[in-house]
């Protein structure tokens, strides 16, 4: 007997059969979808088919989930379906949850490519989810019998969700269940190790533990305490030691620690490799127990089975929740009389310095400590100006005749030696001055000598004059050809000067066209505001700061201050003179600029924050 239903061949009954499993699939999403997508192609025979979602409460864009098959040989239809993905769900859901478009015609006026989608009906109404499918070379009734298979399996992932959530409010009964037995042992026992060990045997049995253990935090190192089904055990034997170090592990962190680590974990997991291997624990759980968000406590459970799940960790952790107030106050109450008096009094002093009444000790105790700060602390106190980098070696380079601009062979900023050349004068004209000389010096000559000749004393001497005349022209021009190239007169640096743009401009004589200076004798010249300059009086030292390295500072020693004032916009200032104790930087170039630190001695907190308010009001006010 044939297993196809009657109407629909294998591939849509095996769709339809994983249709109805999939209503009560009990794994996760990402396992879901992609099987239900497949089921939704098989039963509406598509060659392609996407799952759309769209949040309209965040954004309007739709966002692929899956599509299938994963991997398929591209096409023009198939790029066409593609590209359209987000209008055909637009218009899906324009025309009440169902669409039939026709993408392009068949071959054949009969058949054609169609696009078939329809809204899934999901548990959250405010979610958007679109199934979309490519049919191809099928007829117009065949997309329309497809398009109805679809909207007829569309309540499928309501289905399921469904499912999950009822799967859900079970494990969280069964959670609270756990958590209820387990307290109804715990809070049955008066003392703090009868109810530490009804905690560690209710967990045993509820989660099939091998053993279960509970280590309290006493003396800033974890205390075993109680371990399941032992009443009595020796702290000295070298398993509590393994355990209490494993313990002391997840309390450092304050995090679950699991055993064989999860991939992804980031925690340390050493100690508790340590504790598994030497006593072959197949599965370890360390939990913190947290009273008012501090760790107190750990519990830390073995099992050779099976690891943990997540859901046993949820209801291993609340059970902890539940269970450790009740065992603190425990703690704390089955004590010998010397340590809840000592606990009495450390609670005493936390009320008195706790927060019942922080804010106002602490308040008052910082008001104490600052104005204490403030009238008695003295720290150094230094006089602030801007100061400006100078050098005395200064070198002007002129023009030593009219002429024009030939070569620019350096820039500001750049380093020369002594006999270095910086500028190069137009020379084409000396030159042919040059030569027009030791013509006419020639042709005087020959003039003279022609003269001697005859005996013509006078046209001789006159000869003679022109010649000198000629001779002396000459020496100017070639003078002038040796000074049209400026050079430097020492080693320095180019500090003013930029004529690259001037090229074949005209100068005149004296036109100052360079400044060299020289860096070894560069020193300070600070600005001190006259209100402060009473403060440097007899001292000696400061720091300055250039504005190009603000995190490097440089010691100085004043030399010099001038006895006149200056005035400038905000002030009249004085100017302070200091040579550098250590020498001169590479780097250095004169004009720099930065901030100059003058110590004046220790001052106190008071007095710096006040006394330029005190100075203000006395010339106000004149006292």
């Amino acid at each position: 007997m044939s297993s196809e239903l009657p109407g629909l061949n294998q591939q849509q009954t095996a769709a339809l059969r994983e249709l109805a499993e999939l209503r009560n699939f009990d794994g996760l999403p990402k396992e879901f979808w992609p099987r239900y997508l497949g089921s939704l192609a098989g039963l509406a025979s598509a060659s392609a088919a996407v799952l759309l979602v769209q949040d309209p409460a965040r954004s309007v864009a739709w966002k692929r989930v899956t599509e299938w098959p994963a991997h398929l040989a591209p096409s023009r239809f198939l790029a066409a379906f593609h590209g359209q993905l987000d209008s055909f769900a637009a218009d899906c859901l324009k025309n009440g949850g169902d669409l039939l478009a026709l993408l392009e015609p068949g071959p054949s006026k009969a058949a054609g490519h169609y696009v078939v989608a329809s809204r899934l009906r999901l548990h959250r109404a405010s979610e958007v989810c679109v199934a979309a499918s490519l049919l191809s070379e099928v007829s117009e009734p065949t997309a329309r019998e497809s398009l109805l298979r679809l909207h007829l399996a569309a309540d499928v992932p309501e289905s399921y969700q469904m499912h999950q959530a009822v799967r859900q409010s079970d494990g969280d009964v069964q959670k609270l269940a756990v958590a209820h037995d387990l307290m109804v042992a715990v809070n049955a026992e008066k003392r703090f190790l009868a109810a530490a060990l009804a905690f560690c045997n209710g967990l045993a049995t509820s989660f099939g533990c091998e053993r279960v253990s509970l280590g309290w935090l006493e003396g800033g190192y974890i205390r075993l305490r109680a371990i399941s089904r032992t009443e009595k055990f020796d702290r000295k034997m070298a398993a509590v030691h393994s355990l209490e170090t494993a313990m002391d592990e997840a309390l450092d962190q304050d995090e679950e620690i699991f055993w064989p680590a999860p991939e992804g974990t980031a925690g340390v997991t050493r100690d508790h490799a340590r504790f598994a291997k030497e006593h072959s624990a197949g599965h370890v759980c360390s939990l913190p127990l947290r009273l008012d968000g501090k760790a107190v406590a750990v519990v830390t459970c073995e099992r050779q089975d099976a690891p943990f799940t997540v859901t046993e960790v949820d209801q291993l952790r609340l059970c902890c929740d539940q269970a450790i107030r009740r065992l603190a106050d425990l703690h704390r109450s089955n004590r010998w009389v010397g340590a809840r008096l000592a606990a009495s009094w450390k609670e005493l002093f936390a009320v008195m310095l706790g927060p019942k009444h922080t804010w106002a000790k602490v308040t008052a105790l910082l008001v104490v400590i600052l104005l204490a700060v403030l009238f008695f602390a003295r720290v150094p106190y230094r006089v602030e100006g801007n100061f400006v980098l100078k050098s005395d070696d200064v070198s002007f380079r002129t023009a030593p005749f009219d002429g024009y601009l030939e070569e620019v062979f350096v820039r500001p900023g750049d380093a020369v030696k002594a006999g270095d050349k910086v500028l190069k004068l137009a020379t084409r004209e000396l030159e042919l001055e040059e030569l027009a000389a030791l013509a006419d010096l020639g042709r005087f000559q020959r003039e003279a000598e022609k003269a001697r000749a005859t005996n013509g004393l006078a046209e001789m001497r006159i000869a003679l004059a022109l010649a000198d005349q000629s001779k002396a022209r000459l020496e100017l021009v070639r003078y002038r050809l040796a000074e049209a190239t400026l050079k430097s007169p020492f080693d320095g640096v180019v500090v003013e000067g930029d004529l690259r743009e001037r090229l074949a401009a005209p100068v005149k004589q004296g036109d100052a066209l360079l400044k060299i200076a020289r860096v070894e004798n560069l020193y300070v010249e600070a600005e001190v505001n006259e209100r402060d300059v009473h403060d440097i009086f007899d001292r000696q030292r400061g720091e300055v700061a250039f504005v190009s390295q603000p995190k490097l500072s440089f010691p100085v020693r004043i030399v010099k201050l001038e006895p006149a004032a200056f005035p400038r916009a905000e002030g009249n200032v004085f100017l302070v003179r200091c040579e550098f104790e250590k020498g001169v930087e590479k780097w250095w170039r004169p004009g720099m600029s930065g901030l100059c630190k003058l110590n004046v001695g220790r001052r106190t907190l008071w007095w710096i924050l006040t006394h330029r308010t005190v100075d203000f009001l006395r010339m106000k006010l004149w006292w």
